[in-house]
């Protein structure tokens, strides 16, 4: 009889074949065995589980703001993979900018992997960045490992992260569709702002006024109209316009490659609730009325949109400008890399969705986007990461209680589903000890 490093029991689990229950044999760090809960298999080590938990893969977050080096203060390796550790997330992508210097070649890839050396307590990777400028640096950075490039076509809020303008899309996309490098867009259209109310005080219309659903419509339509001329692959960030969802669902029934993710604040937190000088609610997009969440939660359903990923940007309390609550004036970005899971899952099981469907949104379409073939799911040969979850268990959000490092969160108070138990990687627990975090590289580690 083969013996494992680790046996994990479960009553209850999710598999790629849905919810059941079963042994996990782990060696080496993989999945090496998945049997009927009666089956007798032999580990150093037997982890058994109650009715109250299901064993989850790991979840994969694939729009994470790390902001080391540069502005550490903000966020860093080691606070951002706790936190991230704590919510059961396994493996998190750093996006290029806020970082100083920006992702945008070889040589700010590096320092930011030197940065991040011992520090992770799950595993990262990084995306590349595509500025004006930088056209050449895509090929190597695309060979460094990065796992895509990240656009903006319109201000990023940092000045080291210029915009693209839409006539470089072509461009930028046909260099990419050289080596099947996907592009990811923060699809927003500067002219549709620029001809919007400008955002200034407190009141949280106005700045809603400011972030029309028609400049992400417009700029959506520009980047898959890109993707058909040239054949290349595009990922549309944070849509949360639910006004756009028929045009990205036409695009690929056409077979333009086209995806798209959207993140908790949007299936849940509504423009009605936020109160006037709450610019802990300030994000961009911006959080949109109830009604905007209904075609949300459909095209999750029917696959138009691919992943739910946290987009967390966290800032110091400073930035967000609470002491005059002006929303001209805050920072925007929601911090949520610990709470998503139970955010979702809150609403999730109020709609009847079952805990297979967000391990699709949450764990395998974040892992398949970004090509981690051992990520995302229980099954032969896989990593073990797993999120040992509770799903019946109720807890207030306290911010103090974050390991975020500015635990500032528009989620406050609320009632949430889901405690995570327990994370795993590679089949060990995640202490909070012991960085045991790899550097990622698309294609390996």
């Amino acid at each position: 009889m083969i013996e494992y490093d680790t046996v994990f029991r479960a009553r209850r689990l999710v598999t790629a074949a849905g919810e059941g229950s079963g042994c996990v044999g782990v060696a080496g760090g993989r999945i090496a065995a998945i049997s009927p809960l009666q089956a007798d298999l032999d580990g150093r080590r037997v982890i058994e589980f109650g009715d109250d938990v299901v064993l989850l893969p790991g979840l994969v977050d694939s729009h994470v703001h790390v902001n080391e080096p540069g502005r550490t203060e903000w966020e860093g390796f080691a606070t951002a993979t706790r936190a991230a550790a704590a919510g059961g997330v396994t493996t998190i992508i750093d996006m290029p900018l806020n970082s100083i210097p920006p992702t945008v070649d070889v040589a700010a890839l590096e320092f930011k992997r030197r940065s991040a050396a011992g520090q992770c307590f799950v595993d990262v990777g990084f995306w590349g960045g595509a500025v004006p400028g930088n056209l050449a640096e895509l090929r190597r950075l695309q060979d460094a490992g990065v796992f895509g490039f990240k656009c903006f076509l319109l201000p990023s809020g940092v000045d080291e992260f210029p915009p693209l303008h839409p006539s470089d899309l072509d461009v930028y996309m046909e260099t990419l569709r050289g080596f099947d490098g996907l592009l990811i867009v923060h699809a927003e259209d500067s002219t549709a702002i620029d001809r919007a109310p400008s955002c200034h005080g407190g009141r949280y219309l106005d700045f809603l006024s400011s972030r029309p659903r028609a400049a992400e419509n417009v700029a959506i339509a520009q980047v898959i109209e890109a993707a058909w001329r040239t054949g290349a692959r595009a990922h549309i960030l944070h849509l949360s316009s639910g006004d756009a969802l028929p045009i990205v669902a036409s695009a690929r029934r056409d077979g333009v490659g086209v995806t798209a993710e959207t993140c908790p604040h949007y299936l849940v937190l509504s423009a009605e609730e936020v109160p006037d000088g709450a610019t802990q609610f300030k994000c961009c997009p911006p959080v949109r009325e109830a009604s905007n969440q209904e075609p949300l939660w459909r095209s999750l359903a029917d696959g138009t949109i691919d992943c739910v990923v946290s987009d967390h940007s966290p800032c110091t309390r400073e930035l967000k400008r609470l002491d005059v609550g002006d929303f001209g004036l805050a920072w925007g970005g929601i911090s949520s890399l610990e709470l998503g899971l139970p955010v979702v899952w809150t609403e999730a099981r109020r709609r009847g969705f079952s805990l297979t469907d967000v391990v699709r949104w949450m764990a395998e379409g974040p892992a398949r986007l970004l090509g981690l073939q051992r990520k995302g799911r229980i099954g032969l040969g896989d990593d073990a990461d797993f999120c040992v979850f509770a799903p019946d268990e109720a807890f207030v959000v306290d911010p103090e209680r974050l390991h975020h490092k500015n635990p500032l969160t528009p989620y406050d108070g609320h009632r949430l589903f889901g405690v995570v138990r327990g994370t795993w990687l590679r089949g060990e627990e995640l202490t909070g000890e012991r960085p045991r975090g790899h550097l990622l590289t698309r294609g390996g580690a």
